[in-house]
């Protein structure tokens, strides 16, 4: 058995759908197809919930434009405009508006995770439906009612045991030799749906992976595997052929968007290889990621992670910064769900770099100004360059100003602007 991962790029259109159909219509082996939400889905579900609050009349302006992006998805995959999958998705859309304009959520991330979750509930139910009507048989599945997570809206904990269990129930193929499932959510116990973080669409199909004891998984991207730069922001990028493990997962966690940062621990635990290739070029090698012992391309991997805020600490008093005011400090940043990037310290401050992502930097900032005097610079960019030499320093930090600067064997780190 086999696991597909297409992300929302792959499937912006119906090209993209048709294209996936290409793909997966040769494979001999058992297959689960996790799909993400079509093209910038998540991102205009994310507009519509902000401006609900504040504009309701441009917020369903923007949800009949996305309606009409769907549809438009459809007219094209369809022919015959009386197939039973026009009447759904304008039924989830009635739905979807009826989350955005109700009020008694306990709060915004509860509210948040009810919203964004219909993207890939639209865009699997769609892809299923047009994969019955090519021949290619499937089995459509909710995963917010098998995948079991805490409540921590947003950033869901799975739980792993129960999740076991359903997963291990619902996918069995006794009656199909395909499943159509989500990436992205799943659900409590209470029967809400949760999201597992963005682009966490890689790590459930790591754990379906692991769950089912998946021969690989595939994920498939719009280029031609792991390259050892984003060719966004930088020239002369090349792919990496091999990646270990444990190189992936130190990517991941400093901003490499190839891959979800939880993705590798559940393939890892049981050796399953998992490879990127590109939708683009599906006959590709792309890039395989196993249980490799070292790091053997010999290239500067660089990572930039934009919107950083640098916030430095020094104690009133002029006293060290030593293990009790760390532990208040740190408390300080789980109490408000500030992930640290990077730490540096000195006998009388304190220096964390983290992700301005959930618009609560002044919140956190009024809150330290009670004991601390802070000082703290947003705009920033985290330059993450593993494998790093003199002269890839050089050519990527040129004309930047350097707030922060740290190296260890294999890693540089700089806070730049």
């Amino acid at each position: 058995m086999i696991v597909y991962k297409f992300g929302g790029a792959s499937v912006k259109d119906a090209n993209g759908v048709k294209n996936l159909f290409r793909i997966i219509k040769s494979v001999s082996d058992k297959l689960i197809i996790v799909v993400s939400a079509f093209g910038k889905t998540t991102n205009a579900l994310e507009d519509i919930l902000s401006l609900s609050y504040d504009n309701v009349s441009l917020a369903k302006d923007k949800l009949k434009n996305l309606f009409l992006y769907h549809y438009r998805i459809m007219d094209e995959l369809f022919d015959n405009k009386a197939h039973p999958i026009f009447e759904i998705i304008k039924s989830l859309f009635h739905d979807l508006e009826k989350n955005i304009e109700k009020t008694t959520y306990e709060n915004f991330d509860q509210k948040y995770d009810q919203v964004i979750s219909f993207g890939e509930i639209f865009s699997t139910k769609i892809i299923s439906e047009y994969l019955k009507i090519t021949g290619f048989d499937n089995q459509w599945v909710d995963i917010r009612e098998k995948l079991a997570t805490d409540t921590t809206f947003r950033d869901a904990k799975v739980v792993f045991i129960k999740s076991e269990g359903n997963i291990q129930s619902a996918f069995n193929f006794k009656t199909v030799e395909a499943y159509v499932t989500q990436g992205f959510i799943g659900g409590t116990e209470e029967g809400l749906s949760t999201t597992l973080g963005r682009e966490g669409s890689d790590y459930t199909a790591a754990l379906l992976a692991n769950f089912l004891n998946a021969k690989e998984v595939i994920v498939w991207k719009d280029v031609e595997g792991v390259l050892n730069a984003d060719p966004q922001y930088f020239t002369n990028t090349f792919k990496l052929n091999r990646l270990s493990y444990q190189e992936t997962v130190e990517m991941a966690y400093f901003g490499a968007k190839v891959i979800h940062p939880k993705t590798i621990k559940p393939l890892h635990n049981k050796n399953i290889p998992l490879l990127v290739k590109s939708f683009i070029n599906p006959q590709g090698e792309g890039t395989v990621i196993q249980c490799f012992d070292a790091y053997d391309e010999n290239l500067p991997v660089i990572i930039l992670k934009k919107h950083q805020v640098l916030v430095s600490l020094f104690p009133k008093d002029l006293s060290f910064v030593i293990e009790d005011e760390l532990s208040k400090i740190f408390r300080y940043l789980s109490d408000n769900k500030i992930k640290i990037n990077l730490i540096q310290n000195s006998a009388i401050s304190f220096s964390f770099c983290f992700d301005n992502t959930n618009n609560k930097v002044q919140q956190l900032i009024e809150l330290l100004k009670e004991d601390y005097k802070v000082l703290y610079n947003d705009q920033l960019e985290l330059l993450t360059i593993r494998h790093y030499t003199a002269e890839a320093i050089a050519e990527v930090t040129k004309g930047r100003k350097i707030y922060i600067e740290q190296r260890s064997r294999h890693t540089a780190h700089f806070v730049i602007k």
